[in-house]
């Protein structure tokens, strides 16, 4: 029945007969609206390689919490190596987890408390919920709070789900320029901002980076944002080298994963360099790769260790330390999503040609997007469009 139909058959109607149609229609819609609830689907880690999409229940909305519908979402190097190896790091997967950070949305329902945000605003989600009482939070260091409750991170259930319930304060209101695609890549373009904030990065700085996988280039638009006047960046992958200088790279060197190499690479990164290195940044997490970035740094310069693939590692610290270079750890970002979205609406960074590859939200496409970051190869950035 049309709506003016409706109101025509209403219209003769006696008022009883009217009331008790329009509580039958705001029956149904809330009926409709149950069964959606009901039947919130989500992409569950149940073992080794084994994805399957099953019904996510949410929480109660409490007053200062949102509700949104996930719309983009990007497959992280963590969310790769959960999926390998059900552990990402000293992070273990052990029962069944939704998985994924990586999000934007668009905002379906508020708590009662929630001003900042109204119905249809698309968001962009930072994913960790920090406790807010201890020394670090209090600090302003929330992201090393020990009771950090991150996305995707176990045993806290992830974002890749048609919806999330998360606090307001935590979902940061999209321009109309920034799309949702771009507004999940505020997620790892934030380590990236957050790890040029730590090493001070400016227009005096020239830096190198190791590594030019998603953090890697994310590091490089970044630092490139900051003003660094020389980026010199190295992988093994020259398919990827060469993404990193269309993305501004002012020079790029191929290394190997030979250890006894070092110090002729670290001679070739100097040259290619052609001044010294003030920061380099380590977005792997080698052995080689770490004695690589303190080799290769001048004196009295900075490394910074972004990338976490090993829990230890043997590096030469002894004759680093005797040259005062500092070390700093990165580990995610704090503060970081209101810049990243003023360097996307501004223009300062385009994040757009990193998403090489999208998938809807299916079983078969879910395994298909896995499959497909975790081969490396020309996949940078896997997108899911919910």
């Amino acid at each position: 029945m049309s709506f003016s139909s409706f109101r025509k058959e209403t219209d003769k109607s006696t008022p009883h007969v009217v009331l008790h149609r329009r509580l039958v229609i705001i029956m149904e819609i809330q009926a409709k609206a149950d069964a959606e609830e009901e039947t919130n689907m989500a992409a569950w880690l149940l073992g080794v390689k084994n994805l399957k999409i099953q019904p996510y229940h949410l929480p109660p909305l409490g007053p200062h919490h949102v509700k949104v519908r996930v719309k983009a979402l990007g497959i992280c190097g963590s969310d790769v190596h959960h999926f390998k190896t059900m552990r990402c790091a000293n992070f273990i997967v052990k029962k069944p987890m939704v998985i994924g950070h990586e999000c934007a949305g668009i905002i379906e329902e508020v708590g009662t408390e929630v001003k900042s945000l109204v119905i249809g605003d698309r968001v962009a989600l930072e994913p960790g919920i920090s406790c807010g009482r201890c020394r670090h939070c209090k600090d302003g260091r929330y992201n090393l709070c020990p009771e950090m409750k991150f996305f995707g991170s176990p045993p806290t259930n992830g974002s890749l789900a048609n919806k999330v319930v998360h606090p307001a304060h935590l979902c940061y209101k999209l321009p109309e320029n920034v799309s949702l695609e771009e507004g999940a890549m505020c997620e790892p373009l934030s380590v990236g901002v957050h790890a040029c904030r730590r090493a001070n990065i400016n227009p005096e700085t020239n830096i190198l980076i190791i590594g030019s996988g998603p953090i890697g280039l994310v590091t490089l638009l970044a630092a490139r944002a900051f003003g660094a006047p020389r980026i010199v960046i190295t992988d093994v992958d020259e398919c990827r080298l060469s993404i990193a200088k269309m993305l501004g790279a002012s020079e790029v060197v191929q290394v190997s994963t030979d250890v006894q190499l070092v110090d002729e690479e670290v001679a070739r990164i100097q040259n290619a360099m052609g001044c010294d290195i003030d920061v380099s940044f380590d977005c792997v997490g080698y052995d080689k790769t770490m004695t690589t970035a303190l080799n290769a740094t001048r004196a009295g310069g900075k490394v910074c260790l972004i990338g976490l693939a090993l829990s230890k590692m043997t590096v030469p610290l002894t004759p680093a330390a005797a040259r005062e270079t500092d070390v700093i750890g990165i580990f995610r970002y704090r503060n970081t999503y209101p810049l990243c979205i003023d360097f996307l609406q501004t223009g300062k960074i385009d994040v757009k040609p990193l998403i090489t590859h999208r998938f809807g939200f299916s079983q078969e496409e879910i395994e298909q997007a896995f499959e497909t970051s975790a081969g490396g190869g020309n996949a940078i950035k896997v997108m899911f469009n919910l």
